[in-house]
This record gives C-alpha cells, structure tokens and sequence, in this order.
C-alpha cells in the first residue's frame, strides 16, 4: 500500500504589521473630519462606512498614479531606449471607534490622509514605556538639546539594555524607539511563544494587529490597557520628561497665541534669542547679521532678541510668529556681507521662550514646542543649584562697563600671577583649518581651562559657550597633533607655567557675565540654558574633567 504523506496546510498570518495612529476627538465627530478634505474629494478615492462585526469606522482607499516616473528620461538618455515606467501610490486607512478613542490603521502611504492637528503626538512614546522589555531595545532616535541640536540613532539586532544606549537623563529628547514588549495580550503573541516587537515615537506605534474584525479590537482594547497604567516602567521614565508636541496640534497653536500675544504686550522676560543648529558653527565668526524682517533689511554687527521682537510688537494678533516665521536671518564673516557663513534661516529659530499653562511648562527650541514635567524642572533647577555652588579655584574680576570681551579677557591674564592670555592664540593643525582653534580665554594657575563669555540678554551666547567648553576637553582629549600644538603655543608663552601638559583630568571654567553682572542663579537661567548647563557637565564628567561656573560682576 503506498504511503501517503499528510502536509499541514499552511494557515494565512492572523496578523499583519501596521502603523496606528490615535486620534484626538470628542466621541461624536463625523470620522469624515479627520480626513484631509482632498482625498475625500480626489478622483480615484472613495470612502465608505464600515459595520463588520464589531469594527465600526470609516475605510478610505485610493491609488495615485502621477504619470512616468522621473529617472525614466534620464535612463532613456543614457541608453538610447524608450523608458516609460510608472510610480503608483497606494493609500489605505481605516478609521477605527472604539468606546473611549479613535484609531487610524494605516496602510501604504495612508497616513498622509489623517489630519495632522487631529493626531495624538504623545500616544507612541507612552504607549511604548508601559510595555517595552528593558533588556530588549533595538533602536533609540534621540535629539540633544543644546547649541548643536544634534540627533542620534543608534540600533541593536538582538536587543539591548535601554541605559546601554548612553542616554543622558537631562537635555536629551527621545522621540523613537523599538524593541520586544511583554505583558500585552495582542492576537500576535495569544500562542504564548512569540515576543512582539513594537517602534514607538511621537506620532504612532508600528506593530502587528489581528486581520479579524474582532482581533483587531481586542488589540486595541489591549493597547488601551497599557496606556491607563499610571506609570511608566522605572527604567523608561527619564524618557517621559521632555516631549515634542506635535507642530500642528491643538496644544502646540494655542501656545503660539499665547506667544504671539506675550510679543504684541512687551512681556518678554522669558523670551530670548538662541542659536539654531545650522548656524551654530558660524556664529562666533560672523561679522554681519543680515535681518530681513517685516520687509525692511538691515545689516547688523550683533544679533540679540530685541532685534527679532520689537518689528514685530506693532504689527496685529496673530501676525507676529508669521512675520518671524517669513522673516529671514543670514551669517556673513566679513563687514561688506559678501562672504556667507550660512543660508538664510528663519528669524522664528532664532528665539526661544517659556510659557507656563495650567501649572504645565512648555518651552519653544528651534521652532519645536517641549513639554517638560514639572517633576523633571525641580531635579534640573537641584543640579543646576548644586553646580553653580561648586567651590571656584579661580578669581575672575569684576569687567569694567564699555570694555569687550578682548580687553577683559587680557586685563584678567595680566593683573594676576599664574593666569595666562590665550584669548585670540589659536592653534592650527591640518584638521583645525581656517582660523584654527582657540583652546580657550585664559589658563589659570593651575591649568585651569577659562572660558570667558558676556551674555546680557538670551541664551545665545550661553549656548556658543557650552559647546566650546565641550569642544574644547574633547579636542584636547582626542586629538593629539592638537593637544601638541597646544602645549607648544603655552611653552612659547609661559614656559614656567605649573599647568598638567597632559591634560587628562583639567578643569574648564565658565566665566560668565549677564546684565547689569548680576549672579548667575537657577532664577537667572532659562530653562533650556539650564537643561544645556547640566547636559554639558554630564559630558565633562565623562571625559574625567571637572566644571566650575563663575559669575562675573560690574
């Protein structure tokens, strides 16, 4: 008798990978709201309701087709043949009430069809420290948040633990990260032997969810259960202190009316200017500021906030951040404006603020709104309280009105024994090109690395001074033709000088000067300088070196 061999057959996936998104809506809008207008009218799309067991919700669908795609004639160039391809875009969403939220699952490019005020710019992140595995992490995006706005990814295939990542507790923002979760009853692990893996970040979480109408709102029952839990786990906590908000959220609008109205009264005591990312290289070089602002343009040897708010107080409600948002700012490095350090950036990254709504703090970096936890603000102004109360090992005396920073920084070195000038004394390597590298102001008598800095109003200079100090230790640490030409450019000057010459555990010490020379205080600090002071240490402590920050008086 022949044998027969029995094949299992092979059973369709009950899951498949999606993006879901929540929505913010008061349980009785027409789902049709929260779909962008034109692709409810586009040809080519439909809309329809859906009843199907216990889904009910809205299904819009459609394909784009925009006609060749454009490599097609430079492939017909190069090879002398009829190339005519076509881009297809498919889009897919499913608009999804539960009895306490909306969800949109979206396939293809179908989130471009969701009204972007409408999502819910918190539910990936606080979904994803509710239920990541710690051990677990395969992917961190993280934003620093100092003069550079930096932005980091990093990613493991097996999964790592979330402090091996290096994130630091102040001044780092995460805004996407992926790993294997536990204690969620989804459809994709109801066999209780697969681990799901899930990317959260502040827009959606990507996972698996049941194809079954009711899998699919058990899943999202599921997920609901997760996001009531009070509290995020112990180890993903730091996470939730600092979050982006969306741009064009509910939240994120009213806070620019409230910044527009605190422009139009004169209120600006928490607003000041700060450096965007992009032009942060060429700040300190930059001779003239070009400012095209509310159609006047006007070259400007230096830039402060009052620069950027006073054309704008005049003008209506609700037309300040516009003006600023038009208005332009450019970096040139000679006095004729001809030579260009940067392109033309929008004066509204030029400022940042503070706004406080319902005892909730919120600050305004980089044309970005943050929301910071009241929690996290006491422990940032502890650390920053605790630093500015270090012991000084130097003496920075008081800088005369009228004098620039050139002349105290030489007056400092030259009326005290042991202090070396090394203002403008810039040393260059074949990597330190251009106009080289200034190691730092002054050297105190024991080494000590002065960084001297007059920030009278905003926090632009703060930021320029954070990242030399940091510049500074890892140029010294990291780049030995430097570190030699360094300690050359002291024997040429002092060659008696005590100073360590290997510089493996210095001391950098921030001289600073606000106005009028009051005392540099946790009151005296914007937030976000606050948060960039204790980012800054962080990385020194890392690097063996010890920082001290001095108040410079009148």
């Amino acid at each position: 008798m022949a044998t027969q061999k029995s094949k299992k057959q092979k059973q369709p996936p009950t899951t498949r990978k999606t993006s879901l998104y929540r929505l913010t809506d008061d349980g009785t809008a027409d789902l049709r709201s929260l779909v962008r207008p034109r692709y409810l009218d586009r040809d080519g799309f439909q809309a329809r309701e859906v009843e199907h067991g216990p889904v009910r919700g809205l299904l819009v669908t459609g394909t784009v087709s925009p006609g060749p795609a454009d490599w097609c004639a430079t492939l017909a160039d190069l090879t002398g043949l009829a190339v005519a391809e076509e881009n297809r875009t498919s889009f897919g969403l499913l608009l999804v009430r539960t009895e306490r939220y909306v969800y949109a699952v979206s396939h293809g490019m179908g989130h471009l069809m969701v009204e972007p005020v409408r999502i819910d710019p918190g539910f990936g992140i606080h979904f994803a420290v509710r239920c990541l595995d710690k051990d677990g992490v395969t992917r961190v995006r993280r934003q620093v948040m100092d003069a550079r706005g930096r932005s980091d990814e990093n990613s493991v295939a097996s999964g790592e633990h979330i402090r091996g990542f290096g994130i630091e507790e102040f001044g780092e923002i995460v805004s996407h990260i992926a790993g294997k979760i536990s204690g969620v009853d989804l459809t994709f692990t109801s066999d209780g032997e697969r681990s799901a893996h899930i990317t959260g970040n502040d827009r959606s979480v990507k996972l698996r969810l049941g194809r079954a109408p009711e899998d699919l709102i058990r899943d999202l029952h599921a997920i609901e259960e997760v996001c009531d839990r009070p509290d995020p786990l112990p180890e993903f906590e730091f996470i939730t202190h600092v979050l982006p908000l969306r741009g064009k959220s509910d939240l994120a609008r009213h806070l620019d009316e409230r910044l527009d109205a605190m422009l139009g009264s004169g209120d600006l005591g928490r607003v000041a200017l700060a450096v965007p990312s992009e032009c942060r290289e060429g700040f300190d070089a930059a001779e003239i500021f070009r400012v095209k602002l509310t159609g006047r343009t006007r070259n400007l040897s230096e830039l402060d906030a009052d620069v950027l708010t006073f054309p704008v107080r005049e003008r209506p409600a609700g037309e300040r951040l516009s003006a600023l948002r038009k208005g332009k700012i450019q970096l040139f490095s000679d006095t004729e404006a001809k030579e260009t350090l940067s392109g033309e950036v929008s004066a509204f990254r030029w400022l940042t603020a503070e706004v406080t709504e319902d005892n909730v703090h919120y600050f305004l970096w980089q044309s970005q709104w943050y929301e910071v936890g009241a929690e996290y603000l006491k422990t940032v102004r502890q650390r920053v309280t605790e630093l500015l109360t270090r012991s000084s090992s130097v003496t920075l005396p008081p800088w005369p009105k009228g004098k620039d920073e050139g002349f105290y920084n030489k007056e400092t070195a030259a009326k005290q024994k042991g202090y070396v000038h090394l203002d403008k004394k810039n040393v260059h390597t074949a990597r330190l090109n251009g106009g080289g590298w200034e190691v730092c102001d002054v050297l105190g008598p024991d080494g000590q690395l002065i960084h001297v800095k007059k920030a009278p109003s905003g926090t632009a200079p703060l930021n320029h001074l954070f990242a030399q100090a940091k510049m500074c230790v890892e140029t010294l640490r990291y780049d030995t033709e430097a570190r030699q030409k360094f300690v050359e450019k002291l024997d040429e000057l002092a060659a008696d000088h005590s100073a360590d010459r290997s510089f493996k555990e210095p001391t950098v010490v921030l001289g600073i000067l606000l106005k009028e020379g009051e005392p540099v205080t946790v009151d005296s600090l914007f937030s976000f300088a606050q948060i960039s002071l204790l980012h800054t240490d962080n990385v020194l402590r890392g690097l063996g070196t010890r920082l001290e920050v001095v108040s410079i008086g009148r």
